[in-house]
């Protein structure tokens, strides 16, 4: 089980923002976490990584259960791509040293890669189309171009669960649908990591994609494969919006339907 979360609750303040939350993720499944700002993602996620402990509730992540285990160890074999990353990078490093870096979890490299760390470091680079600019300063490179140098950063550790927090954020139709092809890449591969894809755009769901978690006000409102839970009558309820969901070459397109 790659994550197992059991009526997980976290409570702040009078509210809770988190509530009764059951999530199983096995090994072999890609979800997709569908939520709108406020529905709690974001404390989820701290809470998969161990940043967040619930006020009620069992969590194990990769067979290890909470408070059994050194959390520090478990965050080695999860990759986290999140903005709020980018705003922590040392903006004049090169792309290469920022992918060099994923391997120590560290912000700037402090320590001397290998030559191995080298050769794995440019074959991610030239896997996910970034081999032209690895010597480019990041601070001179574009949204989606950054979005893939932090993947290749994740993947440098050779995680066993990477999280996609909202990746395509402020990224044109070209640049979103260039780095869904590289993420549906890296999908594919056979011995790659379990993905947990975070977004509230139905349409970024590439078919590898073969679950979908709905939350809705720090609850789970539908759970289980993507067909099953992205119907017009589910997320029309989800929304609240009358809502019509095609299924164009195995991925879901939204249309928001005049009342």
């Amino acid at each position: 089980m790659v994550v197992d979360l059991q009526s997980v609750s976290w409570r702040r303040d009078q509210g809770y923002i988190l509530e009764d939350v059951s999530w199983k993720i096995k090994d072999g499944e890609h979800w997709a976490l569908i939520g709108l700002n406020g529905s709690g993602k974001t404390t989820l996620l701290n809470m998969i990584n161990g940043y967040i402990w619930p006020t009620r509730g069992k969590i194990s992540v990769l067979d290890k259960r909470f408070g059994e285990y050194d959390l520090r160890e478990l965050r080695k074999s999860i990759g986290w791509v999140s903005s709020s990353l980018q705003e922590k990078l040392h903006s004049n490093e090169k792309a290469e040293t920022i992918v060099l870096s994923g391997k120590f979890a560290s912000i700037g490299l402090y320590e001397e890669p290998t030559e191995a760390d080298y050769e794995k470091a440019r074959s991610l680079l030239h896997t996910l189309g970034c081999g032209s600019f690895m010597t480019r300063s990041y601070q001179t490179l574009s949204q989606g171009e950054k979005q893939k140098i932090l993947i290749a950063r994740a993947l440098m550790a050779s995680p066993k669960l990477l999280i996609l927090d909202e990746p395509c954020t402020g990224l044109d139709i070209f640049a979103r649908e260039q780095l869904l092809t590289t993420i549906e890449h890296i999908a594919r591969q056979p011995n790659g990591p379990t993905l947990i894809y975070v977004t509230h755009h139905v349409e970024e769901i590439v078919p590898s994609i073969t679950h979908a978690l709905l939350l809705k006000k720090g609850q789970v409102f539908a759970s289980g494969t993507t067909s099953d839970v992205l119907t017009s009558a589910a997320l029309s309820d989800f929304f609240e919006s009358s809502i019509n969901l095609k299924w164009e070459n195995e991925r879901p397109w939204l249309q928001l339907m005049k009342e």
